[in-house]
């Protein structure tokens, strides 16, 4: 199994260019955007009951469903072990690419 980034990145833009090389398959990049989605959709009712079990369910559907993809498809590890923070917004960043058609899904 490969792990997306073997080195340490010190600019989000050649991080980037890696993380996007590290989700090549499209089942993959589904599971996502399925993951980002569900993620909104429960922090809206986080914000709309109280209810802090929804911030778990969309941590476990963000995160989850992300490294089901890695493991299960791309074969390697998510860069959220290496690099949290750049991961964290390059998913979002992947996310919006996919929503407004720039990052086939």
């Amino acid at each position: 199994m490969s792990v997306i980034t073997q080195k340490t990145y010190l600019s989000f833009s050649e991080f980037y260019a890696a993380y996007l090389t590290g989700h090549s398959d499209r089942r993959s990049r589904q599971l996502h955007f399925l993951g980002s989605t569900l993620a909104i959709i429960f922090l809206t009712a986080l914000v709309l009951t109280g209810n802090a079990w929804w911030l778990l369910a969309a941590i476990l559907s963000f995160y989850g469903l992300a490294w089901i993809g890695h493991l299960g498809f791309e074969k390697n590890h998510p860069s959220s072990f290496r690099q949290p923070l750049y991961s964290f917004i390059g998913s979002w960043l992947m996310y919006w690419q996919m929503l407004t058609g720039q990052i086939s899904f």
